[in-house]
């Protein structure tokens, strides 16, 4: 018969913090708009005829603009949906990058083509966070609720290979000098050259 009595365990209570979108929205301008400047010397370094070094921004400067408001319009719309609703969830992607989407739309002046960019880039970025916001996946369940000092001595000690496996594999010598190396080492140019070596006493 089933303990009616059991003790069930209490879901952990998540605090939200406020983020400053201001601060975001600066950072993602003068990020975006540093890569509207790389893309906008590119395009103006490819040009057919000479257009000078200030191509950059009478030529191609709406590449620079155009990065500077979608940076903006992304980090800062993202971080005010997540204080209006009190989350930090995927939501708040898509939503920011719906309207990220949209900016780069409004440019040609359509409304299908304005909502045809929000939904493709909302559908890409959503994704990306959904699965982990990572090329190389999201993070496994045993380290997401521990502080960085712990996941980072977790990482290391996951990483390390016993001594006697790195040794089987690289070999002796070479600076690798295992317990046992120069008892072994004078077995084998014994085997070899025909010669014993007697080690030295250093208290000789």
């Amino acid at each position: 018969m089933a303990n009616q009595h059991s003790v069930q365990a209490e879901p952990k209570e998540h605090h939200f913090h406020q983020h400053d979108a201001i601060k975001s929205g600066i950072k993602g301008a003068l990020f975006g708009g540093s890569a509207g400047f790389i893309f906008s010397a590119v395009q103006n370094s490819l040009a057919k005829r000479n257009v000078g070094a200030w191509g950059v921004f009478s030529r191609t400067g709406s590449t620079i603009g155009m990065f500077t408001a979608v940076g903006t319009v992304y980090t800062f719309s993202k971080d005010a949906s997540a204080n209006l609703r009190e989350k930090d969830d995927t939501l708040n992607v898509t939503i920011a990058s719906f309207l990220a989407g949209a900016t780069i739309g409004l440019r040609t002046g359509r409304i299908p083509q304005i909502l045809g960019f929000g939904a493709a880039f909302s559908i890409i970025m959503s994704t990306f966070e959904f699965t982990g916001g990572s090329l190389r996946g999201g993070a496994r369940p045993e380290i997401l609720d521990m502080d960085e000092y712990e996941r980072k001595e977790y990482l290391r000690t996951n990483r390390r290979r016993p001594i006697t496996e790195a040794i089987s594999e690289v070999g002796e010598g070479r600076g690798i000098k295992p317990p046992g190396y120069e008892e072994r080492r004078r077995e084998r140019l014994k085997e070899k050259y025909g010669v014993e070596i007697n080690p030295v006493s250093a208290n000789a």
